[in-house]
């Protein structure tokens, strides 16, 4: 008789041969969640959510040419306390951002015979389509399907993506990076080019482009785990739908200096892009600036359509990279050890981030 461990690989197996993701699971017409989906009880959303009073802030960065800063006062309380802001004014055209949307979920839309050529588990390529990066490591697979695109890498790029995912990338890398990072460093203390010129952290940008299929039983799952991100920073490019949630802690009502960890929502500012936080730059802080924990649930409604650009090293040169505190708050005591990029990354898979100080009081 089969273990349950065997028929659950079994499952996993017969889903990843597939190639369809979890969008051919709905399109087959599933109507339950299947067990390799659930999630254990513990990791999913409170039926009743805890209150708090944080709102996630907006940053308004059309005004860094005349209050730069008032801005950079602005990012710098964003960091500090949640790790997270959105930002409008940005120079990112609507136009960009659109078109980034619709190429992604045309990608995903298209037949599975269409998509397959690129559904691979080989990190070695720059391109990856995928449902569930760790599929056959996780405890509970993630309601979505992914497609990885490591840049640059323009002849490798699924047609319904090639013309326009490279131009998003360049205009993230070379305009609202370089902008984020100036503000970035000077909350820091530092001249506005010194995260991007001394320590290369626009070296490295890479997509990923997530599809979140409507989930017929969201109760049972999540669309992302909980997780921080092994980089300097994510800009991520969100639809209408909703679900993105970030981990903080916040003192209990009625005067209890109680602190207690609670999900709060990052909802979908129309033309404003998310901003977070990276594990790389937490440690180059020395733990002033927050990498926050985040999650996205799953929804009874969609697809969910998002864009996440990760800005870390070049993959060739992860080893060689050293991530090590940036030491400006007075007394000189380090929080952090000197390491690479490539050992942040490997501790970030094998480790949960219980390790790090995420929890921040609202």
């Amino acid at each position: 008789m089969a273990s349950a461990d065997n028929l659950r690989a079994l499952d996993l197996k017969a889903f990843d041969d597939t190639k369809a993701g979890v969008k051919g699971l709905v399109d087959g017409g599933v109507t339950a969640v299947p067990s390799i989906f659930h999630h254990p009880p513990e990791s999913l959303p409170d039926a009743t959510p805890r209150p708090h009073r944080f709102t996630v802030p907006v940053i308004d960065l059309s005004a860094v040419g005349t209050a730069r800063a008032a801005v950079v006062a602005q990012v710098r309380e964003a960091v500090e306390t949640a790790g997270f802001f959105q930002v409008v004014g940005h120079g990112v055209p609507e136009a960009a951002t659109a078109a980034m949307l619709a190429a992604v979920r045309g990608f995903f839309e298209e037949p599975v015979e269409a998509k397959a050529p690129f559904y691979t588990r080989d990190l070695g390529r720059r391109v990856r389509y995928q449902s569930n990066l760790n599929l056959f490591k996780s405890r509970a697979a993630n309601w979505r399907d992914t497609l990885f695109m490591e840049l640059p890498a323009p002849e490798e790029i699924p047609s319904a993506c090639r013309s326009v995912a490279p131009e998003y990338a360049r205009l993230l890398q070379e305009g609202l990076g370089r902008t984020l990072l100036g503000l970035l460093s000077e909350a820091l203390g530092l001249r506005p080019g010194h995260l991007e010129e001394e320590h290369r952290c626009l070296d490295g940008v890479s997509l990923a482009c997530h599809y979140y299929p409507a989930c017929p039983e969201p109760h049972l799952t999540l669309g992302t785990p909980r997780h921080s991100d092994a980089n300097y920073l994510t800009v991520l490019l969100q639809d209408a739908v909703g679900g993105l949630q970030i981990l903080l802690d916040h003192e209990a009502d009625g005067g209890e200096k109680q602190k207690q960890p609670v999900w709060v929502d990052v909802p979908p500012v129309a033309g404003a892009l998310v901003v977070n936080v990276g594990d790389f730059l937490q440690i180059m802080s020395n733990g002033r600036f927050k990498s926050v924990e985040h999650r996205v649930v799953a929804n009874g409604v969609g697809p969910r359509v998002s864009v996440a650009c990760f800005f870390r090293t070049d993959r060739t040169a992860s080893s060689t990279t050293v991530i090590e505190p940036i030491v400006t708050d007075g007394d000189g005591s380090l929080r952090y050890s000197s390491t690479t990029a490539e050992e942040v990354i490997q501790r970030h898979y094998k480790v949960s981030s219980a390790l790090k100080q995420q929890h921040l009081r609202l």
